[in-house]
């Protein structure tokens, strides 16, 4: 069970680098392909994509909670007990997940433009395009960026702490 405390944050951590790493590439995809088209009723146009975040359960937060404390010794019955732990769901393999979770989903939002000599051009003269928004966009890949760094600096944190109790 120590091993999983020590490393916990690194896992948690991970997960926070890779839903990071997963926001700067979809921007990066949305950035390019803001100005690509396809003919009207054409599948082959460019769908905006996000991604969508939620925390870890809750029951992932109590079945850490209960496994850190079921190994403490109880002095007073009132303590918690290892026989609160039958009310979560089975613990699958591994450590529980604690980071966040993620999903990227696409959107079909799109905006016309007026360009009778396009050859996407419907019969009105409109090319149809994804409806991307730069700076949102910029804005969402420079956060992601510092996110990125911030859980970075969190493992390095990590490893100064672990390297400095194997000191002692």
């Amino acid at each position: 069970m120590l091993p999983d405390r020590i490393f916990s944050t690194f896992q948690t951590a991970s997960q926070g680098l890779a839903v990071q790493r997963e926001k700067i590439a979809t921007a990066s995809r949305n950035i390019a392909n803001a100005g690509t088209s396809a003919p009207e009723g054409s599948n082959n146009i460019y769908r905006p994509q996000t991604v969508q975040t939620r925390a870890a359960g809750n029951e992932n937060f109590k079945r850490v909670l209960l496994d850190s404390v079921s190994n403490l010794k109880s002095t007073n019955p009132k303590h918690i007990s290892s026989q609160n732990a039958g009310n979560l769901p089975a613990q699958t393999s591994g450590a529980p997940s604690l980071g966040p979770e993620f999903e990227i989903s696409e959107v079909n939002a799109f905006r016309y433009e007026f360009d009778p000599n396009h050859p996407d051009a419907d019969e009105n003269g409109m090319v149809r395009y994804p409806d991307i928004d730069l700076i949102r966009e910029m804005t969402q890949m420079i956060s992601a960026n510092r996110l990125y760094e911030a859980n970075l600096s969190s493992i390095e944190a990590e490893k100064e702490i672990i390297r400095r109790s194997l000191e002692i």
